[in-house]
């Protein structure tokens, strides 16, 4: 995949290591034996270049978060600002307030100009010390304000939607003549980023919803006919719910988007539930927020202010949906329901995931650096990668039912493959 570049690298690195810019990374690495070698995808190898498009002294580059919350933004903050500081000696760096807002002058406040005493400890807290939002914003008029403030590169952190609107800036100051490049560094808390095995702040989450479906399993263990539902994250991709399933190994059910699913019938969920209790007295069920929407009639046609399709909420409606099948069987039961989703993705970040901010960082800087631009940090195989914002844009990652992680869920659960 050939990355879009804003003209020659004339400039020395100060650094002294580099990536063999030769090297690609391909998207699949698994192929029939009657495949050529050079099958699918093959990636641009992220890292440092020999050679800059930027003059460190005179590049001015800003940071931008957007969308929910996520552990290790402040990390990621805090590294792009030490890598553009102190490894390439950038003249400033800016922190634009309030997300994409931020960037429109009539909407959004002064950027915060970093230094390091502001960024020096903020990785131990969680959140974004520039604030978030969701949202469009007028693109002539953020291009304008970069260009009046001199921003040569301006690093963008979220998810899909806040990419898409990184490539619409790129576009805007092409038009206009400005050099600008835009590196996106990618943000979900639901891990469905396609080209990235893992997003930073995943295994966070996992962690803490993992927390969550323990406190929930002793809550239904001790009372007579417990029942605990927990909603967790995952509007379209169920790889928090099934991997905090694995990580907790105390629930019965998980459902996901990926696996649609049959309430009533000999063979639906609520049978399987009602037999769970007759014989072992308690459950604990772990639901994805983008579950079962067909069940509650949600067409899709209905979007949020980032232009996500609004879901219905499934928990209030699989609470409701249990409780009356039990009451028409006239077995009591007691529910307990968990909605931790702010509570998971305001917590601060773990070692692991404060190691993967640290690096996804640190290539963004570099990606931007030599010039590249629309462009977003990927991972793939263990190895840094740009993958093209267009491209990004037009793929999805979802969880295979097929796949190892599910076949894990549906051993620690004992729960059928599908209910139908």
């Amino acid at each position: 995949m050939n990355i879009p570049v804003l003209g020659a690298a004339r400039f020395p690195s100060p650094l002294e290591r580099w990536v063999n810019e030769s090297e690609r990374v391909p998207a699949t690495i698994l192929h029939t034996a009657d495949a050529p070698p050079d099958a699918g995808l093959l990636f641009e190898l992220a890292g440092a270049r020999k050679s800059l498009f930027f003059h460190p002294p005179e590049t001015r580059a800003g940071i931008v978060t957007c969308g929910g919350l996520c552990p290790g933004l402040n990390d990621v903050i805090r590294s792009l600002f030490f890598e553009m500081h102190h490894a390439y000696g950038v003249k400033e760096v800016l922190g634009f307030r309030w997300g994409y807002q931020g960037l429109d002058p009539e909407h959004g406040g002064e950027p915060l100009v970093l230094t390091h005493e502001i960024v020096d400890r903020i990785h131990l807290q969680a959140g974004t010390i520039l604030g978030t939002s969701r949202g469009p914003v007028d693109k002539a008029r953020a291009v304008e304000n970069l260009i009046r403030r001199g921003i040569n590169i301006l690093f963008t952190i979220g998810g899909d939607g806040t990419q898409r609107g990184g490539r619409e800036f790129f576009e805007e100051a092409q038009k206009r003549g400005h050099a600008l490049s835009v590196v996106g560094i990618p943000k979900t808390i639901d891990n469905d980023i396609p080209f990235v095995a893992r997003s930073f702040g995943f295994l966070t989450a996992v962690q803490e919803a993992a927390k969550v479906l323990q406190r929930a399993h002793t809550e239904a263990s001790s009372v007579q006919n417990g029942i605990a539902l927990v909603k967790l994250m995952g509007r379209h991709a169920g790889f928090l719910a099934a991997e905090a399933t694995v990580a907790s190994q105390e629930v019965n059910f998980t459902l996901i988007p990926e696996v649609p699913f049959r309430l009533e019938g000999e063979r639906g969920f609520l049978a399987a539930l009602e037999q769970r209790i007759v014989e072992r007295g308690h459950a604990v069920i772990a639901v994805a927020e983008g579950s079962g929407q067909e069940l509650l009639g949600n067409t899709g046609n209905e979007r949020d202010a980032s232009g996500n399709v609004r879901l219905s909420d499934i928990g209030f409606f699989l609470r409701e949906k249990i409780e009356e099948w039990f009451r028409t069987r006239t077995i009591p039961v007691v529910m307990r329901y968990f909605d931790p989703g702010y509570i998971v993705r305001s917590s601060p970040d773990n070692a692991e995931d404060a190691v993967l901010c640290d690096a996804f960082a640190r290539h963004a800087a570099h990606a931007a650096m030599a010039g590249k631009t629309g462009v977003v940090i990927g991972l793939l195989h263990d190895r840094f990668i740009h993958v093209p914002i267009e491209l990004l844009t037009t793929q999805q990652k979802r969880l295979d039912p097929d796949s190892t992680v599910w076949s894990a869920v549906l051993s620690a659960t004992g729960q059928p493959h599908r209910f139908e």
